[in-house]
């Protein structure tokens, strides 16, 4: 089999796409709304503008799910819901440097319950990095620069490994649905992700005397619309024309501006042992999705 090239076209959309997540977190930071309420509002424009996308480019397939199949993209994409609301109050209450921090331990999760779950091995690699990305997580929530986690961190730190769990949970059970066009599986999974925050909403009066400025109204378009729609869209869009390898690369993007932007536009810095863990979460990460030469 030939292998895969890398092709400029695909490059620049993943490339767009991780640097469109990468800025959500300044986005959330402005947005003066429930995070309940803002991720029933990203998945549902999301998925509208997949539908119309996939409308207008026909790349969408018409094939009919199996009831079995639709129910668990609805039970990931009710996950998903609950993985962002999860985030975006993490947000609220530690650095959206820390907590995008805390939210990619998801790849180290997978890891070690894939033994469990796909009987997969646990190399002397994978552990090594499993434990680097653990010591990363430890210097990242400054239990040890500061001699103690105040409260308002401790709650985003737990919120943040929260929604990383949760992610987990997503991705292992997506290595379970195969052979589903993948824009109807995350239609599926945003519109579902967007309708399981209405009930929370509904009973916590989450809906009542909202009022919306004109500029809360177009962030929120912004999150919907452009960090969900038009992401996934030029995400997916890209996956034909480039290597595994280099997608798996190319997605830590997000998270290291995500860092940086942080830093630069809400002025949020690491400490110095903050920026060693930032390095062994994604370094550890990163190393352990390396194929070994000859492989």
């Amino acid at each position: 089999m030939t292998e895969r090239t890398n092709d400029r076209k695909s490059l620049l959309m993943l490339t767009a796409s991780m640097l469109i997540f990468g800025t959500i977190g300044v986005f959330r930071h402005y947005i003066p709304l429930s995070s309940a309420l803002l991720a029933f509002f990203r998945g549902t424009l999301g998925s509208l503008f997949l539908v119309a996308f996939v409308a207008v480019r026909h790349k969408g397939s018409r094939e009919k799910l199996p009831l079995r199949m639709l129910l668990a993209l609805c039970g990931s994409g009710a996950m998903i819901g609950v993985n962002w609301m999860l985030l975006f109050e993490a947000y609220n209450h530690t650095t959206v440097a820390v907590a995008t921090l805390c939210y990619y331990m998801q790849p180290t999760i997978v890891m070690l319950l894939s033994p469990l779950l796909f009987r997969e091995a646990l190399t002397r690699r994978k552990a090594a990095c499993a434990a680097a990305s653990v010591l990363g997580m430890v210097l990242v929530s400054d239990v040890i620069g500061s001699g103690g986690l105040r409260g308002g961190d401790l709650r985003g730190i737990l919120l943040g490994l929260g929604a990383a769990a949760l992610y987990a949970g997503v991705v292992i059970m997506n290595k379970r649905i195969r052979g589903v066009d993948p824009y109807l599986k995350t239609t599926v999974q945003l519109l579902s992700a967007g309708i399981a925050m209405f009930p929370y909403l509904l009973a916590t009066g989450g809906f009542v005397g909202k009022a919306f400025s004109p500029a809360a109204v177009l962030l929120v378009l912004v999150v919907g619309i452009v960090h969900t729609g038009l992401a996934y869209a030029l995400y997916f869009g890209s996956m034909e024309g480039l290597r595994v390898q280099s997608i798996a690369v190319l997605s830590y993007i997000d998270p290291v501006c995500a860092v940086l932007f942080s830093a630069l536009l809400l002025r949020e810095s690491l400490s110095p042992l903050q920026a060693v863990g930032a390095v062994l979460i994604l370094g550890s990460a990163l190393a352990a999705e390396r194929r070994p030469a000859g492989r």
